[in-house]
């Protein structure tokens, strides 16, 4: 019985937090409320599947290197030599004329041309928490609404219903849920990139599982179903179909590194982080919509140089080799990649050594998806303290990351209780990304 058990574990973990009934109200969701009782035409219905399956063909994808704490612009792609606050850190030159960044990003800089980066995010949420959900959903967290990290929302506008894997893969750690569109996106965890997911290996003959789950329905039909339990027994099938296709799938090779060649792993860097983005890779171009890797440690209120610096020894190569890889092979233009985190560090070094939280100005870097690479949009005052030009918010981002993925940002989910919530609420695509 070892393969039904993994079959609970893996339908537990791509259920997290959601009930059971809304696992079948996200299924079909768009679809469904559109053609019932032909509320819409049969014309315009079949307009939105056209629009809906062309956008499932381009295989659009986005890769979010999440570094969690708030990595200090100063650091990494803002720095600031010679001044005040700049620290000790030195800036190099980047393959892009006239862009500089921090010297502990050497890889990064040689494929600078293919990145495009804003120096010029500012927010208002300077807690953990608080930011982090913002930045994973473009929404300040409430008591009475889970909203649905963005890359859930997009996989439930161009994610694939009959692909085997999960549209969304969180790789070093849990992030964000689904909120209010249920199980069905809710980010499937891989806890370490360099082993295959636990409970996903079956231990007996595919037809003999299949029997299993046979005879796992007749008993649920005969003494759960007809009980009353009609509801959750149609719910928990549905949960268990879409994990068992996953365990029997041909697509969980993507899974496997040892497929990769000794050589491409260690250009990534053979760290949890860079194997991780080395996976990120293997599984957009399986077909997965959403990958989150993350990468801890970047709440630097203590040795704030030395820490970033051990830090981007670990993340420099594995985003350097990323965009390198994803472009050989022809995925550059299809799969947007981001880097950032939930805000930026202090301009003022503190009495450890470290900078403290500040959401006020921070940068994010982007690749791929159709972002012109090579440019800097925004900029810091000279001490770093203020946006000195071109102001991005949180919702521009968002709205920018639906265009690359052409999602429409201002369609309107419905929850629970029939309450239309907007992908992104407000803000505008930075124009520039694009240009």
């Amino acid at each position: 019985m070892k393969t039904e058990s993994s079959i609970v574990q893996v339908a537990m973990s791509r259920e997290g937090v959601i009930g059971r009934r809304g696992f079948l109200r996200s299924i079909g969701l768009g679809a469904t409320a559109l053609a019932a009782g032909g509320v819409l035409p049969v014309s315009f219905t079949d307009l939105i599947t056209l629009r809906a399956d062309e956008l499932r063909k381009q295989r659009l994808s986005c890769i979010l290197l999440w570094m969690n704490g708030g990595p200090s612009q100063l650091e990494t792609f803002d720095p600031k030599p010679g001044t005040e606050h700049g620290g000790a850190t030195k800036a190099i030159a980047t393959a892009a004329p006239g862009i500089s960044i921090a010297e502990s990003w050497g890889k990064t800089a040689k494929v600078m041309n293919d990145v495009a980066l804003i120096r010029s995010m500012t927010n208002k949420e300077g807690n953990h928490q608080r930011a982090n959900y913002q930045l994973h959903t473009g929404y300040v967290p409430t008591a009475t609404l889970k909203h649905p990290h963005i890359g859930c929302a997009a996989a439930s506008e161009i994610g694939d219903g009959k692909f085997d894997l999960p549209h969304i893969v969180s790789i070093g750690g849990a992030t964000t849920g689904a909120g209010f569109l249920g199980a069905a996106f809710e980010p499937f965890v891989v806890a370490n990139a360099q082993r295959t997911p636990d409970n996903t290996q079956p231990k007996v003959p595919d037809g003999r599982f299949k029997r299993r789950l046979g005879l796992l329905n007749h008993l649920e039909k005969a003494g759960f179903e007809q009980a009353g339990g009609a509801d959750r027994v149609r719910d928990h099938r549905a949960l268990y179909a879409q994990s068992a296709r996953m365990v029997l799938s041909p697509q969980m090779k993507a899974f496997n590194l040892e497929e990769e060649s000794p050589v491409i792993r260690e250009s990534y860097g053979k760290t949890p982080f860079g194997q991780g983005c080395l996976l990120a890779r293997r599984l957009v171009e399986s077909g997965v919509t959403f990958v989150e890797v993350r990468m801890n440690g970047w709440d630097t209120h203590q040795q704030n140089n030395e820490r970033i610096a051990t830090l981007a020894g670990q993340v420099d190569p594995g985003f350097a080799t990323l965009v390198t890889d994803l472009k050989q092979r022809g995925m550059l233009d299809n799969t947007l990649v981001v880097w950032m985190g939930e805000f930026g560090r202090t301009p003022k070094i503190n009495g450890n050594a470290g900078r403290d939280h500040f959401p006020r100005v921070f940068n994010v870097a982007l690749a791929g998806g159709g972002v012109k690479g090579g440019q800097v949009i925004g900029a810091s005052s000279p001490d770093g303290s203020e946006v000195k030009d071109r102001p991005v918010t949180v919702p521009d981002l968002m709205a920018s990351f639906c265009q690359a993925l052409k999602v429409d940002a201002a369609k309107e989910n419905m929850t629970a209780i029939g309450r239309p919530i907007k992908i992104v609420d407000g803000g505008k695509p930075v124009a520039e990304l694009f240009g």
